[in-house]
């Protein structure tokens, strides 16, 4: 089966919807769980207002003078069994929601395990083909490059003996001028002394 560049841009473009999705449905979960917890963090400081009002109705009890009606008694331990239900109820549904979201994040790590593994024979020819065409080239492109570099080390080899030689040369040309003007001065000096020597 031809595997063609279209048909690679459309199986990403799908898989990038059904990724967004995903996360579209991820997040709704996440936000539904985060709303659950502040709920029953708000039913915990419910509750702890409770018990601090149940300590200070022990606190009345202990004095006659602060009685509270007995008919709120009852009222009271009524809304504390319905916060304690509703409390019951916020984690079952938390729990489930997180059990929602492990399952689908599992199906979603299942999924894209066999799309890739799907894939894997399909595009592993051709991208394997443009790898080794890359590989040749680069391969070809690096022996152009030693090459000539070896090219360059010969060129500036050749450069430093031509360098060295003018070198030699040039102090050899030196050391007999050197020597030749010391012959001429001698010279100069034997022919004055000569001169010298002559009877006027």
């Amino acid at each position: 089966m031809a595997c063609t560049i279209e048909k690679i841009l459309t199986d990403a473009k799908t898989l990038l919807e059904r990724l967004k999705e995903h996360d579209t449905a991820a997040e709704s979960l996440i936000d539904q769980s985060a709303v659950l917890h502040q709920r029953v963090a708000a039913m915990r400081e419910a509750g702890a207002g409770w018990a601090e009002k149940g300590q200070g109705a022990a606190a009345e009890r202990a004095d006659p003078t602060g009685l509270r009606p007995p008919v709120l008694l009852p009222q009271e331990n009524t809304q504390i069994r319905d916060l304690r239900q509703e409390n019951r109820e916020l984690w079952v549904s938390l729990e489930e929601h997180q059990d929602a979201l492990e399952l689908i994040m599992s199906k979603y790590r299942k999924q894209m395990l066999q799309l890739l593994q799907g894939r894997k024979g399909e595009d592993a020819e051709p991208v394997l083909e443009v790898h080794q065409a890359n590989s040749l080239e680069i391969a070809s492109e690096i022996d152009r490059i030693c090459e000539m570099g070896e090219v360059m080390r010969r060129a500036v080899q050749v450069d430093d003996d031509q360098f060295f030689k003018v070198q030699e040369k040039l102090a050899q040309l030196e050391l007999e001028n050197k020597e030749l003007r010391e012959l001429l001065s001698i010279s100069k000096e034997s022919f004055e002394v000569g001169r010298e020597d002559l009877p006027d």
